[in-house]
């Protein structure tokens, strides 16, 4: 097994790389939304349209691409998602400065990034499992987690105050930047793709004999065809869907609830949200020895089920320190249920699929997630408005319960991986 010290130089640049562009995205957490209050004077309805659209006409534009990647070599299609990011971010601070920029604009730009953002996942997921031997990739998983809830506990706040100290383009361009830099780092990676593990010959990223180099209708469904096919990955694509369509759907109901009927100021808004990140962290380094312990099958469901009883506690926010306090409470149990769920998740999804797949499982997944997400969000908004806001909420919450049932109850085949 690879020292505990290091995944090789290889996966350090590649960490690097996701670390300075997931910082990026982090300082400029809703920056979209706030330009198009604060610069372009838009409504709360074409707010939502901007946030839905974006994330579900990115998802839909990124569909073929999964197909088109899978057999091609991936670091220059992650250097050209990072490039292609920093480019349309760039364009916002650049029309602003011409004073030309529009809602459209912003819209286009967000379809860009979402379609990227996608592409990029997909392959660097295919990249990882190329580049980590399979006793490693829990370990690899667990840094990309604990990155992920580190940027997250410190980008929002410092974002907010660069923002106010700088304007509201400041983020943008930290944002393309981190992108221009994610793309250094993996170019600066080097060697022949596919070499860094003899044991992986997955990172060749060729076609097998006999495949078209031509792009085929037949191959879009591709990865949506293992999924549910697989008796394990079926089960969790469902719970994972809709656990986080039904997580993200009331977030901005709850901000609706904290900063406008209960009062909460701002920063202490943005408190309750940062502080327990570190529940995350917490998570992801307890994850693997959690494996080891009890086995992937036991962790996916102990964890699965734990963080779909948190969120309904949300309903019962009250104004002032209590409040607060059982926001900071709730949002740090589910976020360390989250941070021990997912690397082990993205380690049994990749361990499962086979290297001529993982591009388009990992894209089909991705797509379906975000639209399930931007639906949601679209409905919950609906039903905010029957019912009324904490009434939303609250069922959002009883409908997580029934999540668990989703999750796969018999052994996973490749658990002996993890466990060695």
């Amino acid at each position: 097994m690879t020292s505990g010290r290091g995944l090789g130089r290889a996966f350090g640049w590649l960490w690097a790389a996701y670390a300075v562009s997931a910082l990026g995205t982090r300082l400029a957490f809703d920056a979209f939304a706030l330009i198009a209050v604060v610069v372009l004077h838009a409504g709360a309805t074409e707010v939502a349209l901007l946030a839905a659209s974006g994330l579900a006409v990115g998802a839909v534009v990124a569909v073929p691409l999964g197909a088109w990647v899978e057999f091609r070599r991936k670091r220059p299609v992650m250097i050209a998602a990072d490039l292609i990011r920093c480019a349309a971010l760039l364009s916002i601070p650049a029309a602003f400065a011409l004073d030309g920029l529009a809602l459209g604009q912003l819209l286009v730009v967000s379809v860009v990034v979402a379609t990227a953002d996608i592409t990029f996942g997909a392959a660097s997921g295919a990249y990882l499992k190329s580049l980590v031997p399979p006793e490693d990739l829990l370990a690899a998983n667990g840094r990309f987690e604990a990155t992920t809830w580190t940027t997250t506990a410190l980008g929002p706040p410092l974002g907010g105050f660069a923002v106010g100290v700088f304007g509201p383009m400041t983020t943008v361009l930290v944002d393309a930047v981190s992108y221009l830099l994610s793309a250094l780092g993996i170019r600066a990676i080097g060697g022949r793709e596919g070499q860094q593990s003899d044991r992986q010959q997955a990172g060749r990223h060729q076609p097998p004999p006999g495949t078209p180099s031509g792009l085929r209708m037949s191959d879009l469904p591709a990865g949506w065809r293992h999924i549910l096919g697989h008796p394990t990955l079926r089960p969790l694509f469902l719970n994972t869907v809709l656990v986080n369509a039904l997580i993200m759907a009331p977030a901005p109901l709850l901000a609706v609830l904290m900063l406008g009927q209960l009062g909460f100021p701002p920063w202490q808004y943005g408190l309750a949200f940062a502080v327990p990140c570190l529940g995350g962290l917490l998570g992801s380094r307890l994850s693997r020895r959690l494996v080891a312990r009890h086995g992937r099958r036991r962790v996916l469901l102990t964890a699965g089920t734990l963080r779909a009883l948190w969120p309904v506690g949300l309903a019962f926010i009250g104004p002032g320190t209590p409040g607060l306090l059982l926001v900071m409470a709730v949002e740090f149990g589910l976020i360390t249920c989250i941070g021990v769920f997912n690397p082990v998740l993205a380690t049994a999804r990749l361990d499962q699929t086979p290297p001529d797949r993982t591009t388009r499982t990992l894209t089909a997944w991705s797509i379906t997630g975000k639209t399930a997400t931007a639906a949601a969000t679209a409905l919950w908004g609906l039903l905010a408005a029957l019912t009324g806001t904490r009434a939303a909420i609250a069922l959002a919450g009883v409908l997580l319960l029934a999540t668990p049932l989703l999750l796969p109850r018999h052994e996973l085949a490749a658990d002996r991986s993890v466990l060695k």
